[in-house]
């Protein structure tokens, strides 16, 4: 994966499958919850096929199985960290989802979103951010439209990081989100980056971001509090 294409054509590639999703979620909001959710993953699936051998490798230079098992934990650390920062937001008696809506919504939570969301933020903008830095110590004139149109995240190593690509991709990836998740998506943000600086790996944020959505989804269907979710 990943072809060396400058940042231009890669922006379209990484950010294609989360506007198939939430293109589907505005156009499809009048359908029943599953349907809804079944457009999403169907959308999803072909943007990410697409843009697929363009994207950042998942896996880094550490072992694999302790990427997983990091990811894991670092996931439920991560549900913690949503509740108890969303809570204070949202307000309580949502009705209940239906098990099909469920069931699928999990399927995207769990299966789709953390790949196009952690590739986005983590495996473009974080990189394209250091890039930019870059550039601009480097002292060449215009650096956003060099960064933009000759270089490509790829040659960005794994793990590098800087407090302003931190910063960039977690509110980014709190602007994805509703108004009432900022504070949630700002700290997961930051903790998915940090994730991604000590394990050098995509893959472990992927699976910690997977964990926190399956978790999450157990947590609100045991206690009911769809406000959560």
């Amino acid at each position: 994966m990943s072809t060396g294409l400058p940042n231009r054509d890669l922006i379209p590639r990484y950010f294609a499958p989360y506007l198939a999703y939430v293109g589907v979620a505005s156009l499809a909001s009048a359908l029943p919850r599953e349907w809804d959710y079944a457009l999403r993953i169907a959308a999803t699936v072909m943007a990410l096929a697409w843009g697929w051998r363009h994207f950042a490798p998942l896996r880094g230079p550490n072992a694999l199985g302790a990427s997983v098992a990091i990811g894991i934990t670092t996931g439920l650390i991560g549900l913690a960290l949503w509740v108890a920062l969303l809570a204070p937001f949202v307000e309580s008696n949502r009705e209940a989802w239906n098990p099909a809506a469920i069931a699928l919504r999990v399927v995207a939570a769990c299966c789709l979103v953390p790949v196009f969301e952690e590739l986005a933020m983590r495996g473009f903008v974080h990189r394209f951010v250091i890039q930019w830095q870059r550039n601009r110590a480097a002292g060449h004139s215009g650096a956003f439209a060099r960064t933009l149109d000759r270089d490509s995240v790829d040659s960005v190593e794994a793990g590098a990081w800087s407090v302003a690509a931190v910063a960039v991709s977690a509110l980014l990836f709190a602007a994805a989100h509703q108004s009432s998740e900022w504070p949630a998506a700002i700290g997961y943000g930051v903790l998915m980056s940090t994730l991604w600086i000590l394990r050098k790996d995509l893959l472990s944020c992927v699976v910690a971001h997977g964990v926190t959505n399956l978790a999450l989804a157990g947590y609100v269907i045991q206690t009911g509090r769809w406000e959560l979710w």
